[in-house]
């Protein structure tokens, strides 16, 4: 049971400390518990089974639910598939194709500044759909986003980006930023927003703009303060309508000019 504990927070590159306060007791009684020291109590076991996405006996047992593979279908939608179980997620091709688009204007932009990695763009692309959701109660791309410990992740991100490299539209780097390895991506074609809104063309402009000096750190702990994020559990899809009860810090919408 320890060494299975140690080996999923490895994995998620979660540190003792973080699983420690998940559950409510200091980082070196998380230390004992992983390291097989210290028996966990059933509450415990709960809670870090909940985090992980687990039933709590298939956490006591040391088994681990197959990862969601996400595929680009034929039918123009994107298809998550968990052993024999099915689950769509609606997003039409039109949507996936904005994605691209959107994802290689960021990249065009500000995708060479140093402190723009992978971590940065995702939470770009967070902020670009849910903020333009909150402003416009439409959606721009309609993308899936799950919440993890690093914040809000487009859950169809690591297949699309696939994608666009076998098409040759971007390339995949590695640099390091200070002392830590960053995954980059660099755009190999103009992004086309021919069919995109101005009102759309407007909002993504500015998002650009407000988050180009933001590094991974400072976007993880911004974004974990916006409602959405808090209001999802871990690793569950994040709800769009959260925007409507959003602080004054992070709402793009003038409220009270509609009364």
């Amino acid at each position: 049971m320890a060494t299975f504990l140690k080996k999923l927070r490895q994995e998620q590159d979660i540190s003792q400390e973080f699983l420690a306060k998940k559950i409510g007791v200091s980082r070196p009684t998380y230390a004992q518990i992983e390291s097989g020291a210290r028996d966990m109590s059933v509450k415990e076991a709960q809670k870090l089974a909940r985090f992980f996405g687990l039933s709590l006996e298939d956490f006591l047992a040391g088994k681990k639910i197959p990862e969601s593979k996400v595929e680009l279908e034929k039918s123009k939608k994107i298809k998550i598939k968990i052993q024999k179980q099915e689950s769509r997620i609606s997003v039409p091709q039109e949507k996936v194709d904005k994605f691209k688009e959107v994802l290689l204007y960021i990249l065009e932009r500000i995708g060479a500044r140093p402190n723009i990695g992978e971590a940065v763009v995702c939470k770009m692309m967070y902020f670009i759909d849910f903020d333009y959701y909150e402003k416009f109660e439409e959606q721009l791309i309609g993308a899936k986003y799950i919440k993890n410990h690093f914040g809000p992740t487009p859950v169809a991100f690591p297949e699309i980006v696939k994608e666009m490299e076998q098409k040759g539209d971007l390339i995949q780097v590695t640099k390091k930023y200070f002392q830590h390895d960053q995954k980059k991506y660099l755009p190999r074609r103009s992004a086309n927003l021919s069919n995109f809104s101005a009102s759309e063309k407007e909002l993504i402009d500015w998002e650009i703009e407000r988050f180009k000096d933001f590094n991974a750190t400072k976007m993880r702990d911004y974004s974990h303060k916006d409602v959405p994020w808090i209001g999802a559990s871990d690793l569950q899809q994040i709800n769009y309508e959260a925007v409507f009860s959003r602080t004054d810090e992070f709402s793009v919408r003038q409220y009270d000019d509609e009364l």
